[in-house]
């Protein structure tokens, strides 16, 4: 199936009119003081596993490079993407976690961060593909992956990474491997 058509499949009503970001929020490398305000917005998602508040302050210092934030125009984060490039792969782009605030929700930030992000991942590194999981009805990230697809014209293809059963922690929802690519830039 296309991304065109993948995305197609989750709308349900024609797509609000995008607003555009960059008036209101503007896209940038995180810093190390970024951690607590990321994990806070991991937090308070609902919907994201949370990590450990130190885990957030390091990725910031030591993923930088591969990840963004969201910021407003008081510099505040409202948005955040985290991701890493594959050791096995380098030209792969593992995106880890990607979180908006709730009061911005729904101006095409979340889009607007992979897009700078892998925009800027392609021209530092190179990049061929973008992966990320998804647990099974986190509607919201299917299309927000599915759109990103679409926009760059490359395929979408899924299958299943880490079932229920290899979480040692309790009931989890399977992980499903959304691989995009290849991708140009």
């Amino acid at each position: 199936m296309t991304a065109h058509a993948e995305l197609a499949r989750y709308r349900k009503t024609p797509p609000p009119t995008p607003t555009p970001t960059t008036s209101t929020t503007h896209i940038d490398r995180p810093r190390p003081g970024d951690g607590p305000l990321l994990w806070r917005l991991a937090r308070d998602s609902r919907t994201l596993d949370l990590n450990s508040a130190y885990s957030y302050l390091l990725w910031c210092r030591d993923f930088a490079d591969t990840s963004a934030v969201a910021r407003d125009r008081a510099g505040r984060a409202v948005g955040f993407v985290s991701g890493y490039l594959r050791p096995d792969s380098p030209g792969t782009l593992l995106v880890w976690q990607i979180a908006v605030d709730e009061s911005v929700r729904g101006l095409g930030i979340a889009g607007a961060l992979l897009d700078g992000l892998a925009a800027r991942v392609a021209a530092q590194h190179g990049l061929s593909s973008l992966e990320t999981t998804v647990s099974p009805g986190n509607r919201a990230s299917e299309r927000l992956f599915a759109s990103f697809a679409a926009r760059h014209g490359a395929t979408l293809t899924r299958e299943v990474l880490f079932a229920a059963e290899e979480f040692p922690d309790g009931p989890h929802a399977p992980e499903v491997l959304h691989r995009i690519g290849p991708l140009h830039f």
